[in-house]
């Protein structure tokens, strides 16, 4: 997982948890769910994100209530990362819980839409299609092993073991 290929998806400042997971939809199952994810901003992009893609957003991404839903969608989708200058807080920690890598990037809006790039997870490193890198803050240690474990669950789940202590 520290290496990503993919589409770039660039979106606007101030994406908020209701575009991510539409409220109208939040009794769904998750597939459902991420059907409509960014339906109102973006209404293709759940039918045509790919595993690996990328959303590179304005700053101020996640804002808005605090329904896990939002990451767990864009997890389902197969986004590899989300890069934006600024992340709500309530939204970047259902992120890491869930294992979605999301990396503070001041440059994510220079990535243009439909841009393909390499990013490597761990340094935060994004190489554009012109092999041009942008720099993204890389998640602290303690961060980067919930994520590669696929989130807190499993990260615990790994540490107890880890430790003979067997969890259900």
């Amino acid at each position: 997982m520290p290496q990503s290929t993919g589409r770039v998806w660039k979106l606007g400042a101030d994406i908020d948890t209701d575009a991510l997971a539409p409220g109208r939809w939040m009794k769904l199952a998750l597939p459902e769910l991420a059907a409509h994810c960014l339906e109102a901003v973006r209404p293709e992009f759940a039918r045509e994100v790919r595993a690996g893609d990328v959303i590179a957003a304005g700053p101020n991404f996640g804002i808005g209530s605090s329904r896990e839903q939002a990451a767990a969608a864009l997890k389902h989708l197969g986004i590899a990362a989300v890069l934006a200058p600024s992340f709500a807080g309530i939204f970047y920690r259902n992120a890491i819980n869930l294992g979605l890598p999301v990396l503070t990037c001041r440059d994510a809006e220079r990535l243009a839409d439909g841009e393909r790039i390499a990013l490597d997870l761990r340094q935060g490193i994004v190489t554009c299609a012109d092999g041009s890198t942008l720099a993204c803050e890389p998640l602290p240690p303690f961060l980067w092993d919930i994520v590669a474990a696929g989130g807190l669950l499993p990260s615990l789940k790994q540490r107890f073991a880890s430790k003979g202590v067997k969890a259900s």
